[in-house]
């Protein structure tokens, strides 16, 4: 007896070859990292934001101070502009009573003029000036002079301030990209940590004295604050906003960046095998800047996904330090 074999419709042998044949792609995708390697690619992701932090800093602390400089320029140009205008009445007023007194016949074409330049030349071409009236003249003259300093000098200003703008966008478009991608990395490894800014901290113990005391009660009072970029307080901080409000605490004024706050210290430098309470330690690439808390411990404000806390040194490992300094 012959045995029939039905054939197979080309449709549905393709479905069964679907169904059986594993995906080619998935085949080829990447599989998941393992932990050890997601920790190595947020290591990674942490010395960038670190470095990309300061430079944010960096380009906001720079438009502050053009702000600054462009409020006390235009605050002494409005001054100026003040001046000018009382000597212009000043001289206004000279002019009409040496008119009515029938001193001068140009009087009267001085008068109208806006320009300070033309009714100066004006005025400059009458030879019957007293001594009194000369000198007015010089003075209006040297004032409108300033005036003119003072507002090229403070629109010069707000121009580097608007000019500002653009660089912090750029830096804070890079902060937030490695933000996304160590937030995404810490809830996998199950590490995010969001902090309280509302915490009180705890209170400072150890052996500082003098203002070095202060500084560390202070940087105590924000344990669990949530590390946040370009935190200055006193809800969240950043390392180098943690440092510069810590030190100011004890009566220091640090800049306000890690690589500005090594900078300021060249000349106050300590070999890490000296440390005191409340020098500054600065680890390699100056990226990041934590206070030295005696016991082998440091108080930092680490990254995003942390808090402010104590670290011991040797966990941290101190071969990533670069140096310290004492302000």
């Amino acid at each position: 007896m012959q045995v029939r074999i039905a054939r197979v419709p080309v449709a549905a042998g393709l479905v069964l070859v679907t169904l059986t044949v594993p995906f080619a792609g998935a085949a080829a995708a990447d599989p998941r990292p393992t932990l050890a390697q997601a920790r190595a690619k947020l290591a990674k992701l942490n010395a960038q934001a670190d470095k990309v932090v300061d430079q944010y800093n960096t380009a906001t602390d720079k438009q502050q101070k053009a702000k600054k400089k462009y409020a006390s320029l235009n605050t002494e140009y409005t001054k100026q502009l003040k001046t000018v205008d009382g000597l212009r009445r000043q001289l206004v007023g000279m002019a009409v009573t040496a008119y009515q007194g029938g001193e001068l016949a140009s009087w009267p074409g001085l008068l109208t003029q806006q320009n300070p330049g033309t009714m100066l030349g004006g005025l400059a071409s009458v030879s019957q000036l007293t001594a009194s009236r000369s000198q007015s003249l010089n003075a209006f003259d040297v004032a409108n002079r300033d005036l003119r300093a003072k507002r090229t000098a403070a629109e010069k200003a707000l121009d580097e301030a608007k000019a500002t703008v653009d660089e912090i966008e750029d830096e804070k478009k890079k902060v937030e990209e490695l933000i996304k991608q160590q937030t995404k990395l810490l809830r996998r490894l199950n590490s995010y940590n969001k902090g309280n800014p509302d915490s009180q901290g705890m209170k400072y113990t150890g052996s500082a004295s003098g203002n070095a005391r202060q500084v560390l009660a202070f940087a105590y009072a924000q344990l669990g604050k949530p590390y946040r970029y370009g935190g200055t307080g006193p809800s969240g901080w950043d390392c180098s906003g943690l440092t510069q409000a810590s030190w100011r605490a004890g009566g220091v004024t640090l800049p306000r960046t890690t690589w500005q706050q090594w900078a300021w210290g060249a000349k106050r430098k300590v070999n890490m095998n000296a440390l005191e309470p409340g020098d500054l330690l600065f680890s390699h690439g100056l990226g990041h800047v934590g206070i030295y808390a005696g016991g082998g411990k440091m108080v930092h404000a680490p990254q995003t996904g942390d808090v402010v806390k104590i670290t011991p040194l040797s966990s941290y490992g101190n071969s990533r330090f670069v140096g310290a300094i004492r302000p």
